[in-house]
């Protein structure tokens, strides 16, 4: 019996030992000592390198845990290509051959060691396997068996040693370590004696042949399996698409079933909230669930370009949910991730999981690094989801946009008093309104919006979203030089947030002068993100525009107005009248202008110059003509 206090845990096992070693020792047992260390070597580089960790090198056996099944069998793959093309240079009688064994079970794990069921049915998958082999059991294969395109074989049901029950085995029948194998071996052919022309001939062949070896298996990039925008049966979305497939209960209790669709519909509903993504409905994606599938296929069928899936294994009272997100357009495993837990509180488990999968897919499908940040300030799954759909109103920038943001980010705040990120965000929601005349009280605004500075600064002075704030309430203040300063925090605290980047470039242009700064910041940060925010088009406009590059501005204000028209009201019409008539094309900005005050009749450019001032005198005086000769056409 497993002593009370004891560490248990779900993990991926790797065991592989020397075949013939003894045999070796006994022929040279110097040289075999020297050769296994060079070896094993290598080997815990491999591991490392796949995020796994060595637990033990006893005698000949090298064994290794790995959070991920996908990992452990892409490390075995890779230490037998390794250990293959070392064994070319030594002569057969000296060439050390491993034998892999993989399995995912329970162990307990002290003081760094691993012991129980779960080890023991590794060392057993290490027998059977042939040497240079890899071979692994039913619950490794279930894991990676449509992910990292190799072929296997089933070796049926296994009774082994000390293991009550039987257990399925497979073979990995590719993998580069073979063919590399080959292809090496070839190359020393070459030296054969030319006094016989036949096997001369024979020489040359089989040098061919491994050439072609090292190309197809070695130096080619590996065939991956992708999707095509051609065969799907619908057009892809604009913004980041994808389908959540049923996830996978390789427990072995029916009774498990609810635990993984519980999850799957979890992340679905929470996923269908984020208004930056385009989800495909439960109905859809449970029609693949207990069949075997490509996500290729998933892809084509529905549509998307990501498919999430993912297993959950129960163990008495503790369970592992492992995710994978999957590009299907290049095949490409974006993120994957395990989470080991206690069962005894399924529901707060599903919120947290979801919470922590949904922030992992945002960071890498349309936030970036920012969404970490957020995910960090609150553990309230609610609170996560209202703030995702507020932030989404704010970069709509519109009136009614903003409207809706209040809303949903008070709904947030209701859930988590303590979010840092949701009052931050609320507060800038306030400062838009007051800058854009939305509010029935720009001075109420005002001062909500430093309220909310205040607070979240006070819960959380390491979340970037509050010095963002700061930063705006600085430069509403015409403090030009704290602006700044605030917005180099933001980025410092998230260096590859898009919208940190964003708000230094804005600053930049209003509070700085910068412009070619302004111009690089906005282009580091739209690289960040394949699907960015309106906004750095209207910074690019800006800082073009006070570079004299008008045709620029243009084209970055065109392409704004064509993804969203009424962006702020409308009133990029009024900044490319501007710089049209800077240009001296009169009729285009006699055109965009009287457009713009069909939309906006009560604007005031006085108004708007003292919402938006600037620290280089000049530049406002730049913009302030452009304007004003526009309007007056």
């Amino acid at each position: 019996m497993v002593q009370e206090g004891f560490k248990r845990k779900l993990t991926a096992i790797l065991s592989a030992d020397v075949v013939r070693y003894s045999r070796l020792m006994e022929d040279n047992e110097e040289a075999t000592i020297q050769t296994l260390n060079t070896y094993r070597k290598s080997m815990t580089t491999l591991i490392q390198q796949h995020r796994g960790r060595v637990v033990d090198t006893t005698g000949d056996n090298l064994m290794a845990e790995f959070a991920s099944a996908v990992d452990a069998v892409n490390c075995a793959a890779e230490i037998q290509r390794e250990l293959a093309e070392c064994n070319a240079d030594l002569p057969d009688e000296r060439k050390m051959e491993f034998r892999i064994g993989i399995n995912v079970g329970d162990v307990v794990d002290e003081e760094d060691r691993i012991y129980g069921n779960g080890v023991n049915i590794a060392a057993r998958m290490e027998a059977l396997a042939e040497g240079g082999g890899i071979c692994m059991s039913g619950t490794v294969y279930d894991q990676v068996k449509n992910k990292l395109g190799l072929d296997y074989e089933s070796l049926g049901e296994q009774t082994v040693k000390n293991i009550s029950e039987p257990i399925r085995a497979y073979r990995v029948l590719s993998y580069s370590g073979v063919a590399a194998y080959r292809a090496v071996k070839g190359k020393r052919v070459v030296g054969i004696s030319w006094r016989n022309t036949a096997l001369v001939i024979g020489a040359i062949l089989v040098v061919g042949a491994g050439v072609f070896a090292v190309w197809h298996y070695f130096l080619r990039a590996p065939r991956v399996e992708t999707a095509s925008e051609e065969r799907m049966v619908f057009s892809l979305p604009a913004k980041p698409s994808i389908a959540v497939l049923p996830f996978v209960n390789i427990s072995g209790v029916p009774e498990q079933e609810y635990v993984s669709d519980g999850i799957t519909e979890q992340i679905i509903t929470s996923l269908s909230k984020i208004p930056h993504l385009f989800v495909i409905a439960r109905n859809s994606t449970f029609a693949y669930k207990g069949k075997s599938i490509k996500v290729q296929q998933v892809a084509e069928d529905l549509g998307v370009r990501h498919v999430l899936e993912g297993s959950v294994q129960t163990f008495g009272e503790q369970i592992r949910i492992s995710a994978q997100l999957i590009d299907a357009l290049t095949g490409i495993h974006l993120w994957a991730e395990h989470y080991d837990r206690n069962l005894r509180d399924i529901f707060a488990l599903q919120d947290e999981i979801t919470s922590k999968i949904i922030t992992s897919l945002q960071i890498k499908l349309t936030e970036g690094e920012y969404a970490r940040a957020v995910g960090k300030s609150t553990s309230d799954l609610r609170a996560l989801e209202c703030f995702w759909r507020g932030e989404y109103h704010i970069l709509c920038s519109t009136k009614e946009d903003l409207d809706l943001a209040r809303k949903w980010l008070e709904k947030a705040i209701e859930a988590d008093p303590n979010f840092s990120g949701a009052w931050a965000l609320l507060g800038l929601a306030h400062m838009m309104e007051a800058k854009f005349s939305w509010s029935e009280s720009p001075i109420y605004s005002f001062k909500r919006m430093a309220e909310c500075a205040q607070k979240a600064l006070s819960l959380d002075d390491s979340n970037p979203k509050a010095h963002m704030l700061m930063s705006w309430l600085h430069y509403s203040q015409i403090d030009f030089d704290k602006a700044v300063a605030s917005a180099k925090k933001a980025v410092a605290l998230c260096p590859n947030g898009e919208h940190m980047l964003g708000l230094l470039a804005t600053m930049m242009v209003w509070a700085a002068g910068r412009h070619e700064e302004a111009i690089t910041l906005t282009k580091k940060a739209m690289r960040l993100s394949p699907y960015y925010a309106d906004y750095h088009l209207d910074t690019l406009g800006f800082a073009n525009f006070h570079l004299r590059h008008y045709e620029e501005a243009i084209t970055a204000w065109k392409s704004l107005q064509d993804r969203n028209p009424n962006h702020l009201g409308g009133y990029t019409l009024l900044k490319l009248a501007g710089a049209y008539s800077e240009l001296g094309q009169s009729e285009k900005a006699r055109v965009h202008a009287a457009e713009f005050l069909r939309l906006n009749p009560n604007f005031s450019l006085k108004s708007y110059l003292e919402a938006w001032p600037y620290k280089n005198q000049a530049d406002a005086d730049r913009i302030s003509n452009a304007l004003r000769k526009a309007l007056q056409r």
